[in-house]
């Protein structure tokens, strides 16, 4: 099994997008059975959907815990289910591990952890010769990824990795695979929107997750509602920002994040912003 890699390669020949994911994904699996880490996410359908093409034996696993919102775990399943592919949920139970409530900046690793020793000893039940894919591809080397360490040290394969493929590509074999998905912006787990170095709960993930529901239902959407204690700090597109404070949406808005539980809502002028719960203070 060849672990995930830091050092991406690219194929020397023209290939186009498809052979070479493709290829990548065939070089990998060596008629094991593939299990795709899957999220419903356009990262992990695309291997999904590779894997699927490349008539490989394939099953997607979603893990399951309080960090999946409802709205995604449908999502993901509508998606697998216009590829073609089987998906079985797995309890991942992140939940129990210290280390992820601790929620001190390694969450994802602790998180990642579980879901791999998860699939590991599931594909070990089955007595078949395996492979775990993951979707992380080049772009995400470059950031901080605990979750990548998780990978690295259960040997987990990204043939997104070895095809060399970044974000734009993607997308652009997402299109030309008329994946449902291929534009879906990024969704990362309800535990996000927990600042760092505060615990991780299933009761904070439950009042998020109330609050996001609400603005997805309204097509308020991508936004992330984040938790400061008594006080909900909404981060949506700033072309979205009159709507919400207009009457009845704004009072319709305020009712609903009161009954989640919290007692202020805050609207960030920052419009949506990628960990802006761990932001550094700008002086000037």
């Amino acid at each position: 099994m060849k672990p995930i890699s830091l050092r991406p390669r690219r194929e020397e020949n023209n290939l186009d997008l498809e052979g070479r994911l493709i290829s990548a994904v065939r070089a990998a699996a060596r008629d094991r059975i593939a299990y795709v880490c899957y999220s419903g996410g356009v990262d992990s359908t695309l291997v999904l959907a590779a894997s699927v093409r490349a008539g490989i034996d394939t099953v997607a696993l979603l893990g399951v815990s309080p960090s999946l919102a409802a709205a995604e775990r449908a999502d993901a399943h509508r998606i697998a289910n216009e590829i073609g592919a089987s998906v079985e949920e797995v309890e991942t139970n992140e939940m129990e591990l210290a280390g992820y409530r601790a929620n001190a900046g390694d969450r994802c690793y602790y998180c990642k952890s579980a879901l791999y020793d998860t699939v590991q000893a599931l594909a070990a039940t089955r007595n078949s010769d395996e492979v775990i894919f993951v979707g992380t591809q080049v772009d995400d080397l470059g950031e901080h990824r605990p979750g990548l360490q998780a990978a690295m040290e259960r040997g987990v394969v990204a043939p997104l990795v070895d095809a060399g493929f970044n974000k734009l590509e993607v997308r652009a074999l997402a299109r030309r695979w008329n994946l449902s998905n291929a534009e879906k912006p990024a969704a990362p787990c309800l535990a996000s929107r927990v600042p760092v170095g505060i615990e991780v709960t299933p009761e904070r993930l439950a009042q998020i997750e109330v609050v996001e529901e609400f603005l997805r239902l309204h097509d308020i959407w991508p936004s992330r509602a984040r938790w400061h204690e008594g006080v909900v700090r909404l981060e949506i597109p700033p072309e979205m920002f009159e709507r919400v404070v207009t009457d009845p949406l704004r009072r319709e808005l305020r009712s609903a994040c009161r009954k989640a539980g919290f007692k202020f809502v805050a609207l960030d002028l920052g419009g949506l912003q990628s960990g802006s719960v761990s932001l550094p203070v700008v002086a000037s």
